[in-house]
């Protein structure tokens, strides 16, 4: 459903830019069908417990490199030990058109060889944290699916105030880097059932690049 208001281009901070309705419909329904596949064992879609003993609320699938608290690994360590599903090239030329449009500048050398795809239930949150276990500081390119969320932009100094909060609808892009690469961020809500047709039936998703720096 198309905003009654057009939704326009903005520079959340120095190096994060938001573009609303980035990806089009088809290419929505693509990548939905896309983290289908990739969410499915081996390797698949799981919580991550956190060192506190804890269990992420969201539900995760990495490419290129397995994440989880707080380290990567080419192999599901904290889970059946399955290899990592691979980094498509299809993927990492969709982020490299994302940085040239966030930034308006060629991105020829951006490569990101590693894909956080997180799936968002009704109830499921992210608490503020910094993108810090890679070793390069390239852009961080965020992609959404599904039902909108509150995505809260803070500082790089610690979780608390300032921050901003923006509303990612399903196709939005948001690129962090610069200046902005370390600030805090999460997702204190979703609001349920406001995705379009694109094949979910509820939920939200995000994928995440990032270049690792690791090869």
């Amino acid at each position: 459903m198309e905003s009654l208001i057009p939704r326009e281009r903005a520079e959340i901070a120095p190096g994060a830019v938001h573009i609303p309705d980035w990806l089009g419909l088809d290419r929505q329904r693509a990548l939905v069908t896309a983290c289908r596949e990739w969410a499915r064992s081996p390797a698949g879609m799981r919580s991550a417990r956190l060192p506190s003993g804890g269990v992420m609320s969201v539900r995760t699938v990495c490419l290129g490199w397995h994440w989880y608290p707080y380290r990567y690994s080419r192999t599901v360590d904290d889970g059946d030990g399955s290899p990592v599903t691979p980094f498509p090239d299809w993927l990492g030329d969709l982020g490299r058109q994302a940085v040239a449009d966030a930034y308006g500048r060629r991105a020829g050398d951006y490569r990101p060889d590693v894909a956080l795809v997180n799936f968002y239930d009704a109830t499921a949150r992210m608490g503020m944290h910094q993108d810090r276990d890679e070793q390069s500081r390239e852009p961080v390119v965020s992609l959404s699916l599904g039902d909108t969320c509150v995505f809260r932009f803070g500082n790089i100094e610690n979780r608390n105030r300032p921050w901003t909060d923006v509303e990612l609808c399903s196709g939005d892009l948001f690129v962090f880097g610069g200046p902005s690469r370390l600030a805090y961020h999460g997702v204190p809500k979703t609001l349920p059932g406001t995705g379009p047709d694109i094949g979910m039936t509820t939920g939200r998703l995000n994928i995440t690049l990032r270049v690792s720096g690791m090869d």
